[in-house]
């Protein structure tokens, strides 16, 4: 009778188990990464829905790798898929590699040395053991992942890799294929593990696109979050100069102000902020000031602007357009894009199927259809097929 009893107890330990690890990343998900407009969605009208079929849109950041979901299937949590990718029409999406995140994180001040929130979170997906306690192991693991989607599902999904790739890519766009094209970043330089020998491990792996910091100081120098609010270290100069040389593109969103003015300084660099709002706009901490973004513009940057309310003061389709509105007078016109952050643990007023909200707020707010197409698309075309490898 006891070992009957022990055996019933065991497969309900087993059972209880396998249910939260099935169940429990989702409902963590959910409510990290609402979705805050009507549930029938934003009214948009046939005349932005035919402009927005003809646009070819961009976005500079999304953090869906984060959350171990097959991203060929439509999801009913999150902001970002494939399936949910193509219907908001997207022809290339900047997918991030989130590694590590300090528990207690905000916009104001984080530790290095907090306790780490990735590193509960790859253990309850389940992730390779390596992961468990290695940085770069864990953005390996996220770009071997959507590697691994493009591969089974070419039509769908392409990962691109330098500037031809590109170029047929928006071709065939041209023809009619609805295949998202993917390019891989980290979000902060910290998988490197403090080794410039790793630059070259992750380009190999497929990325493109570089973070500097995240929500902490890492061996590159300081956050815009961090404690320390330092420049480029020695590792991080070296990390610049190594991406420059490999056509990554360099990305400053998260960086310390002082990083900022040690990046521009660099001969040749030509930096992007993936991920922001203006702070003329919408003055909270986690927007940096606006002589800084408009310098990243004069040195040939663009600007993405995100769609999460800590960057644009406000929960509306209407609200981003106001950014993008202020952006434009800010910086000009070329220097414009989309940075939602999606799934990057933010609220947004729709997800990227309704992405034709947005342009319908575009209009509403009067911008040209030129002006709407450089700042969805066109824009972060032109800077990719000046900035990626030659291929």
């Amino acid at each position: 009778m006891f070992r009957k009893i022990a055996i019933a107890l065991f497969c309900l330990i087993l059972i209880a188990a396998a249910a939260f690890f099935t169940f429990a990343p989702a409902y963590v998900e959910r409510g990290l990464n609402p979705v805050n407009g009507p549930a029938e969605g934003w009214p948009v009208s046939d005349e932005a829905r035919a402009l927005h079929e003809r646009l070819v849109i961009g976005d500079w950041h999304s953090d869906a790798l984060l959350w171990d979901r097959d991203l060929l299937k439509r999801a009913a949590q999150g902001h970002t898929d494939i399936p949910r990718l193509q219907e908001g029409n997207v022809a290339v999406q900047v997918f991030t590699t989130v590694t590590k995140s300090p528990s207690g994180l905000n916009y104001g001040q984080n530790s290095a040395e907090a306790p780490d929130n990735i590193t509960k979170l790859v253990m309850g997906q389940l992730r390779p053991i390596r992961t468990w306690s290695s940085l770069k192991e864990r953005a390996l693991d996220q770009a071997a992942r959507l590697n691994a989607m493009a591969k089974r599902d070419p039509e769908d999904l392409r990962v691109i890799l330098n500037r031809r790739e590109l170029e047929e890519h928006l071709a065939q766009r041209e023809t009619g294929a609805r295949t998202v094209g993917g390019i891989l970043g980290t979000e902060g330089g910290h998988p490197l593990e403090g080794d410039i020998a790793n630059l070259d491990t992750l380009y190999g792996a497929g990325f493109r696109l570089m973070g500097l910091t995240h929500f902490f100081d890492n061996e590159l120098g300081g956050s815009l979050h961090g404690e320390s609010g330092a420049g480029l270290s020695d590792f991080g100069r070296q990390v610049v100069a190594g991406l420059m040389e490999r056509g990554m593109v360099i990305d400053l969103a998260h960086a310390s102000p002082q990083m900022v003015r040690d990046v521009l300084a660099i001969d040749g660099t030509r930096p992007i902020v993936s991920h922001t709002g203006i702070h003329g706009n919408c003055e909270t901490r986690r927007n940096i000031h606006d002589e800084l973004i408009r310098a990243v513009a004069d040195k040939g940057g663009v600007i993405g602007i995100g769609y999460w309310r800590e960057v644009t003061c406000g929960t509306t389709p209407a609200d981003i357009a106001t950014s993008i509105s202020a952006a434009i007078a800010l910086v000009g016109e070329d220097h414009v894009s989309l940075g939602s952050d999606y799934d990057g643990s933010v609220d947004a007023p729709f997800d990227t199927a309704g992405l034709a909200a947005l342009t319908q707020a575009l209009i509403d707010a009067g911008l040209s259809e030129d002006r709407i197409a450089k700042v969805m698309g066109g824009n972060m075309m032109r800077y990719l097929s000046e900035t990626l490898p030659e291929g």
